[in-house]
């Protein structure tokens, strides 16, 4: 039996780990390698081929772990996508966006005349006719309900937070008659994060591939999800009578922004203010977390029951359309304004930004990560003037953050995961998914624990 880690190795982005059992050929997850110095069309070069794959398992939606689904199709991949019922239905909507951003920079880069030949303009790594061959790989299976992919290998999906439908897969495999066991984690989540549930507890293993984006890192714990939104929505609409405007991506993000909201007005904490969400995919996403209400955590099913749906309320409106969304500039209440992308670099925020970052009585709130070089993170550093829809503006609005949001589990969540397994028994820890300095941190303190460690590198290959 063998593993190569052929992606997020030493970087965040691009999960992609093959695990080869009596000839038999696993790929557990095929995301989208976007690091700052990678071209997209890179991600056309596997380093294997395609068509000798033999299933896919697909831990969750994310476009870092799903993104690169449909190349694989297009080059010749023919098999399973095995993934719960959730990340089927969300990874067809991240991928369907993947295609209009692929669409939008091939527009962009005609508009601005760059390269006078067709070959030379950024090329779509795939449309949507090839989504739609890979949705129709798609074959789900429900959380902790063993599947058996061949005579030697069975696999188990284990929740684990993060994002509605994302786990950790666990595979049972007969080696030769030797019966061994690995766990893939995807991403983890936190816990007591809204709506969605703990991360369940994974069974013993002998190898562990596991995520380490917050190695050495910590949320703050100083104040609540609603104590933040209360301070910051008290101050921007009702104090100032201003508006609020918050980045957030479509699909997780936005769904437990909506819910902490539904919780802090329909409780009479706060008087009401008119909330709109111009997001279409967070309107389709939505849609599905209810669909999947039962896999929803307790909090969320017993809100449900006591006042009704938890992602609908009073003043708040979901934005339909984009005439809908440019008459927003013309509401002169107090408001919040929710839309994506998180990182600001598309999407109908903006538009958003674009009318309101010269707006003293404007204030910005992120809630999640952004990425260097993108538009959030130079408002994040400050930067006095910044450069939107091709014009440079300067910085009035407010800027604020908050890590609170983060579906990501923190350092000690990461390293409390490993040490659920016995230190005797799980013979070798892989860590992926995480700056190097991330893993660096989270490597130093399992070794305290007595785990053996691996920081592997791109095409590191392991006989189990």
């Amino acid at each position: 039996m063998k593993l190569t880690i052929h992606g997020a190795a030493r970087q965040v982005t691009g999960s992609m780990h093959l695990l080869e059992v009596n000839q038999y050929k696993i790929l557990i997850d095929c995301g989208l390698d976007y690091e700052k110095d990678r071209n997209v069309q890179a991600n056309e070069d596997f380093p294997f081929n395609p068509g000798e794959i033999d299933v896919v398992i697909l831990t969750h939606a994310h476009i870092d772990h799903s993104g690169n689904l449909p190349t694989l199709v297009r080059m010749g991949f023919n098999g399973q996508i095995l993934c719960t019922p959730p990340t089927a239905e969300l990874t067809e909507l991240l991928l369907m966006d993947s295609v209009s951003i692929f669409l939008h920079k091939q527009h962009k880069s005609r508009k601005h005349g760059r390269g006078k030949h067709h070959g030379s303009r950024p090329q779509p790594l795939y449309l949507q006719k090839h989504v739609m061959d890979t949705v129709e790989r798609f074959v789900t299976i429900g959380f902790n309900r063993p599947f058996r992919l061949n005579g030697d290998v069975e696999l188990n999906f284990i929740p684990v937070g993060h994002l509605l439908g994302a786990a950790a897969a666990v595979l049972k495999i007969n080696d030769n008659g030797e019966e061994k066991t690995i766990a893939f984690t995807g991403d983890i989540g936190r816990k007591n994060y809204p709506v969605l549930d703990d991360p369940q507890t994974l069974p013993p293993v002998d190898y562990l591939v596991t995520e380490s984006t917050y190695g050495g890192r910590f949320h703050s714990k100083d104040k609540t999800i609603e104590e933040v939104l209360i301070d910051t929505i008290e101050k921007a609409c009702i104090k100032e009578s201003g508006r609020l405007i918050i980045p957030a991506f479509s699909i997780g993000r936005t769904q437990a922004l909506v819910y902490s909201l539904n919780k802090i007005f329909s409780s009479g904490l706060l008087p009401p203010v008119k909330v709109f969400v111009d997001s279409p995919m967070a309107n389709a996403s939505t849609n599905v977390f209810r669909k999947h209400h039962a896999l929803l955590n307790t909090e969320a099913q017993d809100f449900y029951r006591a006042k009704g749906d938890e992602f609908e309320f009073d003043n708040l409106s979901y934005v339909e359309n984009l005439k809908e969304s440019q008459q927003i500039s013309n509401y002169f209440e107090p408001c919040i304004i929710i839309s994506s992308a998180g990182m600001l670099e598309g999407g109908r925020i903006q538009d958003h930004l674009y009318n309101n970052i010269q707006n003293y009585y404007c204030t910005i709130l992120f809630i999640g990560y952004c990425a260097k070089n993108t538009l959030g993170y130079r408002l994040l550093r400050g930067d006095p003037i910044v450069h939107i829809k091709d014009r440079e503006m300067s910085v009035y609005a407010t800027i604020k953050k908050t890590d609170l949001f983060s579906a990501h589990g923190d350092h000690d969540d990461l390293v409390n995961t490993v040490k659920q397994q016995p230190a005797n028994r799980l013979k070798q820890v892989f860590l992926v998914h995480g700056e190097t300095e991330s893993m660096q941190a989270m490597a130093d303190a399992l070794e305290q624990y007595g785990y053996r460690v691996i920081l592997p590198e791109k095409g590191f290959t392991y006989q189990l």
